[in-house]
């Protein structure tokens, strides 16, 4: 919705004023696009919750799907309708209405978004693992992909967002904003929020800079050797059938990482002068199509 007030949430101390409220601008300010969008992105969003219950549901009910494989896709599923709950439901009213959200509930949305993201990218690397060693290593991935190693790496992906969100949260705590209240995005994102504020954001830049890197960088890394070892075994598969089923079972994960990763890293990783409108696209890939997609 159009924004036709710009002072709304903000509080006197002496001769500054403190942010209590934000206004997100949301994805788009043409009014003729705002019912069209909300309806797709409705759609995406119902077509998400109904296709992760239903996968959690029936990998929790079959004991046959009870594997190290379906094992990372429930906790995937598990993620991604978290992460689309975060995000989406806020999208969805800023088509219909002018979109204010308390400055606590910023907050809580960043550090929510940020967990689950980092979650993301840890699942999708063990995945990846996981895939690797059941097309490279068959007769020992029973032993290499055990029960306890299945629930270390989970383990993992949880501490490392637990990790994220506190020094993405923290760090954003400590800043002030007292110009400007209106986010031109349709979430409580980082970028967004330090362009609003009136303190120094180097340590928060550098944050970022730090903590995405690990999570993209690090993931990016170890997924491309896993499927660069994947990709030379499948090679070595002499029936065509064998070889098309085990691209199969790599294939929609490929698309998935590309997509997830290539857009995290194309906003997180730039320049902080970048276009915003250039940001909420981006990041629409990776929050929403890309967990749609899974």
């Amino acid at each position: 919705m159009l924004v036709t007030h710009c002072n709304v949430g903000r509080m006197a101390t002496g001769n500054e004023s403190s942010v209590t409220e934000f206004i997100l601008l949301g994805l788009t300010q043409q009014p003729e696009l705002q019912l069209p969008f909300f309806f797709i992105f409705l759609g995406i969003y119902v077509v998400t919750v109904v296709g992760n219950m239903g996968l959690i549901i029936l990998i929790g009910l079959n004991p046959h799907l009870h594997t190290p494989m379906y094992y990372f896709l429930f906790n995937l599923s598990f993620i991604d309708l978290c992460f689309s709950s975060v995000i989406i439901p806020r999208m969805l009213m800023g088509f219909v209405t002018e979109n204010i959200i308390s400055y606590a509930e910023c907050m809580t949305q960043l550090c929510f978004f940020s967990f689950f993201v980092i979650d993301e990218c840890c699942i999708l690397t063990s995945m990846a693992y996981d895939r690797y060693v059941a097309i490279c290593k068959p007769l020992l991935y029973k032993a290499i992909m055990s029960h306890r190693v299945c629930l270390t790496l989970m383990a993992g992906t949880y501490a490392m967002g637990i990790a994220g969100a506190v020094a993405h949260t923290g760090c954003m705590l400590r800043l002030t904003f007292c110009s400007d209240n209106i986010i031109n995005h349709y979430m409580c994102d980082i970028p967004p929020l330090l362009r609003l504020s009136c303190t120094s954001t180097y340590i928060n830049e550098l944050v970022v800079f730090i903590v995405v890197g690990i999570n993209v960088i690090v993931p990016s890394l170890t997924i491309s050797v896993s499927y660069a070892l994947i990709l030379s075994s499948i090679f070595h598969i002499r029936s065509s059938e064998g070889r098309s089923k085990a691209f199969s079972t790599c294939s929609s994960h490929i698309v998935t990482v590309s997509l997830f990763f290539g857009s995290s890293a194309f906003m997180y990783l730039k320049p902080s002068a970048g276009s915003l409108d250039q940001d909420k696209v981006s990041t629409v890939f990776y929050t929403i199509v890309g967990i749609s997609d899974m």
